[in-house]
């Protein structure tokens, strides 16, 4: 149900199982672990991930599951939040196209990726009021930081769903369109990355990393800019750069 496609320096992770809304059992997070293990063997400089048909992921794929002998541990701690990171630490841009239901594991897909558009029509909350359970895969971190404890409590509590609109406009992800463009225009996003100066990008993706992880002052982080620039100095794309500029051309990056 995990499908892997390479177009040039852009890899394509989708999850195929449409039947089940692209719920995620077990063997599905460690073929999707090894899509992305997969994708940057390959070298490729950006990845777009999506879902197929009309919901992004519903979550865990709970169809055969008894509560009773449930080794909730070794999913969540064993497989997902490895994925996670896994996802999080992928080593070129990434991008993901959200349509539908985005919960559960769902939500944390999104969570563990650099930048989400989303449908407009998407479903994206705390499903778990009917089933006795609580939100997991970072959604508690993503809800506080972004809506605030009223309203992630809120949301909670009743179970109610925001709409990629609503979503966006709270913050949670970057941009929300039609459902019938978020994938054309995710892919031509990646696609932009995946020429431009990647290791610059990725310079950027750790420091909001250690940003946020770390919970750095203003002052703290200006410094770790100031490292990073200094490091960029040494690359072929930073050469590029000023040189294209200079010459009042197009830079073309090729990521060293």
């Amino acid at each position: 149900m995990i499908e892997l496609t390479i177009d040039g320096d852009v890899a394509h992770v989708v999850l195929n199982a449409p039947e089940k809304r692209n719920a995620l059992d077990p063997q599905a997070l460690l073929a999707l672990g090894d899509a992305y293990d997969r994708a940057e063997d390959a070298g490729v400089r950006a990845l777009v991930l999506s879902g197929e048909g009309a919901g992004f992921c519903a979550g865990r794929d709970i169809s055969g599951v008894d509560p009773a002998t449930d080794d909730v541990i070794g999913y969540l701690g064993g497989l997902v939040t490895p994925l996670l990171q896994r996802m999080a630490a992928f080593p070129a841009p990434t991008f993901a196209a959200a349509q539908g239901a985005c919960l559960g594991v769902g939500l944390g897909l999104l969570i563990a990726t650099d930048v989400v558009y989303v449908a407009d029509t998407a479903k994206i909350g705390s499903p778990f009021a009917a089933l006795g359970a609580t939100l997991d895969s970072g959604g508690h971190a993503l809800f506080l930081d972004r809506l605030g404890p009223h309203k992630t409590l809120d949301l909670i509590y009743t179970g109610r769903l925001m709409t990629g609109t609503e979503a966006v406009a709270s913050g949670l992800f970057s941009q929300v369109m039609p459902a019938d463009e978020v994938q054309q225009a995710t892919t031509d996003a990646a696609v932009r990355a995946a020429s431009g100066a990647t290791a610059a990008f990725l310079a950027s993706k750790r420091l909001i990393a250690r940003i946020r992880d770390e919970r750095l002052s203003l002052w703290d982080a200006v410094v770790l800019e100031n490292v990073a620039q200094a490091e960029l100095c040494d690359t072929s794309d930073y050469r590029e750069g000023f040189a294209a500029f200079q010459e009042k051309r197009k830079p073309e990056f090729t990521g060293y």
